[in-house]
C-alpha cells in the first residue's frame, strides 16, 4: 500500500452507500502547472472517481466553497464528494481525459478551429455570462485565496511575476525604474474597469472539460471579484490554442451577444479596456511559463512561449491600447525580435539542433527537451579575444572578433574536432527519427570565443544539413 492510498482508502470507503462502491485502486494522472497531485480510484463497481491531494488549505478551503456554490447555481463543475479531516484531501465525481485543448488538438482543422471545436467554445461562452453573474447572488469573496479582488495588489504581482520570471530570462535589457513606471500608469488603467463580477483567473482551454456532450469548468480555486474582460482574454488568447484573429473577433460577439441576454452591457467600454486585460494576461502567463518552464522544468510550458509572443506581437501590430506606455511597449517589441522566443518553437518530425553559447560563471544550460542530453565544449582553453584592447568591447558575432579569431589556428583545430564529434550524432540522429540535441559552447564571459564557436557551427550545420531545424540562442548577449 502506497502513501496516497493510506489516506484515500479510509475516505472513499467512508463514503461506500454515497459511492455505491468501495476502494479497489488508485493511479496517480500526470500533474499540471500547480503542486495539486490528482489520483483516479477505481471502485469495485468498476465506476471511477478523482483524488486531490493539496498541502494548501487555504487554496482547498477557497475550492471547497465555490464547488459548492457553483453547484447550487448548476452550473458546470465537479461534484464534491468528501473531505478529509485534515482538508488536505478530497475526492471529486470523475469528468474524463478529454479537455478542450486536447478536443481541439484532434479536431482542428489546419490553423481553423472548425465547426467541431467552435461548437464547444459556443457552449463554454454561454456558460461564462452564468458564472460572471454569479458574483451578484451572494457569494461570499472574503473566501477568496489569495487576493479576494484582482486589484492593485494582484496586477502588481502578474506584473513583477513577468517581469523576475520572464523578462530576465529572455534577456531583454530593460530600465526597471522606467518600467515600473508604465506598469504603475497600466495599473491605473486597468482599475478603471468594472470589476463586480466573478473572475475565474486561468479560465483557459486545458482547465475546461468535455464530458457527456456538454463542458464543465476545473481549477477555480483562484477566483476572486474581478472585470469581465478578463477570463474571455484567458480563452481567446489562450497561447498554445492559437486561435486566429477573425476567430477571436467572432467569438468575442457572440460571448457580448450571449452576456447581453442575462445582463446590459456597454460594447464601447468593454473593448476600450479588453486589449488592456488581453496583455495583462499574456504577461501573467509568460511569467507562469518562465517559472514553471525553467525552475520547475516543466517542458510543456516552454513550449507555450513562442504563442504567446506572437499574441502580444499581434497586440503590438493592432495598436490599439489607448493607455500611454510607451516604455512598456518598447520592452516588448525587444521581446518579440529575440532569439529567445524562438528557441522553444516546436518543430515536429524533424531533428532540431539547439546550439548555445553561454558564459560558465553563470552556469551550464539546461536542456529541457524530452530526450535530454548533447554536448558541451569548453571554449576556455583557446586564445581569449577578451582580453584584447581592440576586441574586449566586441562579441564573437563582429568582425573585429572573427578576424582576430581567425589569426589563431588554435580555433580551426578546435572546431575540426567539434564538427566530427557533432555532426556524426546529427546523422544517427536523424536517421532514427530523434527530434532534440543540443550543442553548448560555454567560455568566462560567454561573449567571445564561445559565440564564434555556436555561430560557426550553425551555419555549418544549415549548410551540411538542410533537412534538420537548427535553433542559435547566445545566453549571455
Amino acid at each position: 500500500m502506497n502513501f496516497e492510498e493510506s489516506h484515500f482508502i479510509p475516505l472513499v470507503n467512508r463514503q461506500a452507500n454515497l459511492l455505491d462502491g468501495r476502494f479497489c485502486r488508485c493511479e496517480k494522472m500526470p500533474q499540471s502547472g500547480s503542486s495539486r497531485m490528482y489520483f483516479r480510484i477505481l471502485l469495485d463497481n468498476s465506476k471511477t472517481i478523482i483524488g486531490v491531494y493539496n498541502d494548501d488549505i487555504r487554496e482547498n478551503r477557497a475550492f471547497f466553497y465555490f464547488t459548492r456554490f457553483f453547484n447550487k447555481k448548476q452550473l458546470n463543475v465537479p461534484q464534491l464528494l468528501a473531505i478529509d479531516d485534515s482538508e488536505c484531501y478530497y475526492l471529486l465525481s470523475d469528468l474524463g481525459d478529454t479537455t478542450l485543448y486536447s478536443w481541439l488538438q484532434q479536431e482542428r482543422e489546419n490553423v481553423l478551429l472548425g465547426e467541431n471545436v467552435k461548437k464547444y467554445y459556443r457552449k463554454v461562452i454561454e456558460q461564462l455570462p452564468k458564472w460572471q453573474l454569479s458574483a451578484q447572488q451572494q457569494m461570499d469573496f472574503s473566501v477568496c485565496y489569495p487576493r479576494f479582488a484582482f486589484d492593485r495588489q494582484s496586477i502588481q504581482w502578474d506584473l513583477n511575476y513577468f517581469k523576475y520570471y520572464f523578462l530576465k530570462l529572455a534577456a531583454i535589457p530593460f530600465d526597471e525604474q522606467l518600467l515600473e513606471n508604465d506598469f504603475q500608469v497600466f495599473t491605473d488603467w486597468l482599475l478603471e474597469a468594472d470589476a463586480h463580477y466573478f473572475l475565474c483567473r486561468d479560465f483557459q482551454s486545458r482547465n475546461i472539460m468535455i464530458y457527456q456532450n456538454d463542458v464543465y469548468f476545473i481549477d477555480y480555486q483562484g477566483g476572486r471579484k474581478g472585470p469581465l474582460q478578463y477570463d474571455i482574454a484567458s480563452l481567446l488568447y489562450d497561447a498554445k490554442a492559437a486561435i486566429t484573429p477573425l476567430e477571436r473577433e467572432e467569438l468575442l460577439q457572440y460571448y457580448l451577444a450571449q452576456f447581453a441576454q442575462y445582463q446590459e452591457i456597454d460594447r464601447e467600454k468593454f473593448v476600450y479596456y479588453f486589449d488592456g486585460f488581453v496583455l495583462v494576461r499574456i504577461l501573467q502567463a509568460l511569467g507562469t511559463y518562465g517559472f514553471r518552464g525553467y525552475y520547475e522544468k516543466k517542458v510543456h510550458f516552454l513550449q507555450s512561449i513562442p504563442y504567446a509572443i506572437e499574441n502580444i506581437s499581434y497586440l503590438l501590430q493592432k495598436g490599439s491600447l489607448p493607455v500611454a506606455i510607451p516604455y512598456l511597449c518598447h520592452v516588448l517589441q525587444e521581446l518579440t525580435k529575440s532569439d529567445f522566443v524562438h528557441y522553444y518553437k516546436e518543430a515536429p518530425n524533424k531533428l532540431t539542433v539547439t546550439v548555445t553559447s553561454f558564459s560558465y560563471k553563470k552556469g551550464i544550460p539546461t536542456d529541457f527537451s524530452p530526450n535530454g542530453g548533447g554536448f558541451v565544449f569548453d571554449c576556455r582553453a583557446l586564445p581569449n579575444p577578451g582580453r584584447e584592447a581592440a576586441t574586449s568591447a566586441y562579441t564573437g558575432k563582429d568582425v573585429a572578433v572573427i578576424d582576430w579569431i581567425e589569426q589563431h589556428p588554435e580555433f580551426e583545430e578546435f572546431k575540426k574536432h567539434v564538427w566530427e564529434l557533432v555532426s556524426a550524432s546529427v546523422r544517427n540522429y536523424a536517421a532514427r527519427k530523434f527530434t532534440q540535441l543540443m550543442v553548448n559552447f560555454g567560455c568566462t564571459g560567454g561573449q567571445h570565443r564561445s559565440v564564434y564557436c555556436a555561430e560557426q557551427i550553425a551555419d555549418l550545420l544549415r549548410l551540411q544539413f538542410p533537412d534538420i531545424v537548427v535553433m542559435l540562442h547566445h545566453i549571455n548577449l
